[in-house]
């Protein structure tokens, strides 16, 4: 029984949500003290509880202290079984954190299987679905876990009410990415949309981002698509992926009422402009999400991130309880880094 402090690095949920995914990889068991300790409401909210009960789901694990609120649980892990599962949050808590708790172990688990996650698609602070779906699902296939995502129905904070869903299909292995480099940049390619507000919204956050991209980009290609997104809650997106020769990059800001639609953009642009700065081949919530799949595959890997955070620190020391995996960030908080992970 591995024993954690969920206050541990950054001390928020994402502690929990890798350990649940290593525990279910690995079969190890561990206890959970101080869960969301650096948080104002600590302890677990609806989103990590979803979490907690869907990694229990597909392995029909042994859990106590699965409840709202609770600091401290223990996690008795059982054989992953592939299949059909449906899980509510039950808020607009994000559906994305769910899904990547559970996606790699059901990949790994050699069969297929069918997830429906209702929730919040698009909610502060983490990545929201076409994020998910443009560019965390393209690098999982890099590494060799390939799957397919659906918008059923977007959910904006603070109403929720999204549905994605994802067919996994079960592979046997991961295998190591090196991007020593990102190359030029061959296009830019976006996504402007709205949820039950008027397109005219969409149309001036595209407006906005071009013009600023524009002055950025030279000759390479440059497309923004406008889109109405089917919800029952109210919402903006402004999406840019930058697409180099070896890589590629992802940012995006979301709207909220009393934000300016060239605020959106505006956002989502000063995330790629601080990118380009660096000599970074992904940017800095990717290199987080994709630290434990690179820590479970079968050869050594070697990124740079634009710029290392506290998550991916924190992500890093979860992994080390969980898997003899050597990972080494050779680079300051806030600053690019060359990330080498040794399996």
């Amino acid at each position: 029984m591995l024993e954690i402090d969920g206050s541990l690095g950054e001390g928020g949920g994402q502690v929990l949500r890798s350990a649940l995914s290593l525990s279910l990889l690995t079969g190890k068991a561990f206890t959970m003290r101080n869960i969301r300790a650096a948080r104002t409401k600590p302890g677990l909210r609806a989103q990590h509880l979803a979490a907690v009960q869907a990694a229990a789901r597909i392995c029909q694990a042994r859990v106590d202290g699965d409840r709202l609120g609770a600091g401290q649980i223990v996690f008795v892990p059982g054989a992953v079984r592939p299949g059909s599962y449906h899980f509510d949050i039950g808020t607009a808590g994000a559906t994305s954190l769910v899904l990547q708790t559970v996606l790699l172990p059901l990949a790994l688990a050699q069969g297929e299987s069918q997830l429906s996650i209702t929730g919040g698609t698009h909610v502060p602070w983490s990545p929201c679905f076409h994020y998910l779906d443009w560019h965390w699902g393209p690098y999982l296939a890099r590494l060799g876990a390939k799957f397919e995502l659906s918008l059923i129905m977007a959910g904006f904070y603070p109403q929720g009410g999204g549905e994605i869903q994802a067919n996994i299909s079960g592979i046997t292995g991961l295998k190591g990415l090196t991007i020593p480099r990102r190359g030029a940049l061959l296009r830019m390619r976006g996504l402007s949309a709205v949820a039950n507000l008027p397109v005219d919204i969409a149309e001036r956050q595209r407006s906005q981002a071009l013009r600023g991209l524009r002055q950025l980009l030279g000759k390479a290609p440059l497309e923004i698509d406008i889109e109405s997104l089917p919800a029952r809650s109210k919402g903006t997106l402004l999406l840019l992926l930058a697409e180099f020769e070896h890589s590629q990059a992802c940012f995006f800001a979301l709207g909220e009422r009393g934000k300016r639609a060239e605020q959106v953009a505006d956002e989502a642009l000063a995330s790629f402009v601080r990118f380009l700065t660096t000599d970074g081949t992904l940017d800095p919530w990717c290199a987080d999400q994709i630290l434990l799949p690179l820590a479970m595959a079968h050869g050594p890997s070697e990124l740079r991130t634009s710029e290392v955070t506290q998550h991916l620190l924190t992500n890093a020391e979860v992994i080390r309880y969980f898997l003899p995996a050597k990972i080494t960030v050779g680079g300051q908080l806030g600053k690019a880094a060359l990330i080498a992970v040794s399996p």
